[in-house]
């Protein structure tokens, strides 16, 4: 009894390791997305938040006054932004551009994760609030509190570095929008294959590529 073949493709060779290479590139791509989209929302959403609390001393009480994370830096939420635009754009661009354009992702998020951890505990934000608060340009904070809200947003940075250094390592295995069209931007037109007459599988190949196997 002699063996079945293995299955091939339209060229004739052998189709089975296309299968887990396809199924690793969509898992790389799903992975990349999940990973830059949280990772921006994260950032924004931490850069929003409270990062620092104190109280600024009027007359004989106290004001308490706060600084969200946009008044100590806009850095992290800026490089957000850049990052969502260079994961959308990996997908269109391919080559050396899309290399560019996946270190323009990673360098984002690991930008943004490390303005975030610098200005942790920073107070120069609270006691520019202060002086607002009290009308006093001297004006210095009292009773300083950091909250986690900083170290949040660098993680949420670190998700789009990862996002980068997927695209890095797998992007060139990744699908372009607008593939199926030329350069000059008409329809790439299908050369239809060859067809045997006295090979029935042919026939029926072409039957479902929608062609006509009589010419």
């Amino acid at each position: 009894m002699s063996a079945v073949p293995p299955p091939r493709n339209d060229t004739g060779a052998p189709a089975a390791s296309e299968a887990p290479a396809g199924r690793g590139g969509r898992r790389s791509v799903a992975a990349a997305l999940l990973l830059g989209a949280l990772g921006a929302t994260v950032v924004l959403l931490g850069s929003g938040r409270v990062w620092a609390r104190g109280t600024a001393a009027v007359g004989g009480g106290s004001l308490p006054v706060t600084a969200d994370g946009q008044a100590v830096t806009d850095l992290p939420a800026a490089l957000a932004i850049v990052g969502l635009a260079a994961l959308v754009a990996v997908f269109a661009v391919r080559g050396t551009g899309r290399l560019l354009v996946a270190a323009l992702l990673a360098l984002s998020g690991l930008g943004a994760a490390v303005a975030a951890v610098l200005a942790a505990d920073d107070r120069q934000a609270l006691d520019a609030q202060a002086a607002r608060a009290t009308a006093d340009t001297a004006a210095q904070v009292g009773a300083l509190a950091h909250t986690a809200w900083p170290y949040v947003t660098a993680v949420g940075g670190v998700l789009i570095l990862a996002a980068g250094l997927l695209a890095l390592r797998h992007g060139r295995t990744w699908p372009a929008m607008g593939g199926r069209y030329e350069r000059d931007g008409g329809a790439r037109t299908r050369r239809p294959a060859a067809v045997d007459p006295d090979r029935p599988e042919d026939l029926w190949k072409a039957l479902d590529r929608g062609e006509d196997p009589t010419r």
